[in-house]
């Protein structure tokens, strides 16, 4: 039995089928796409784990990704977290002989 269906219904389909797979939908390095978040001092100090005063410690010093929005340093979630990747040491492997 064969059957056809109308554009409306295959549009329909697929708007469904989108839907439910948008959460699963990967980029970059295997992690789920995220809304690209904007946090400010204590959020990415909560965030890290790690006391405010560091986190402008490391402002002042230019060494994590920020930007300014008038007076206030913002940060944006996803460039911490390549700034993240970037700092990871990896282990060395065994020497074997």
């Amino acid at each position: 039995m064969k059957s056809e269906l109308e554009e409306r219904d295959i549009e329909a389909i697929a708007a469904k089928l989108e839907e439910r797979l948008k959460p699963l939908l990967l980029s970059g390095k295997g992690k789920y796409r995220e809304e690209d978040v904007i946090v400010d001092v204590p959020g990415l100090a909560e965030y890290l784990k790690v006391d405010p005063s560091w986190v402008y410690k490391q402002v002042s010093l230019k060494t994590i990704p920020h930007f300014k929005n008038g007076k206030y340093t913002r940060f944006r979630k996803s460039a911490i977290d390549k700034w993240i990747d970037g700092q990871t040491i990896n282990p060395i492997p065994k020497f074997r002989h």
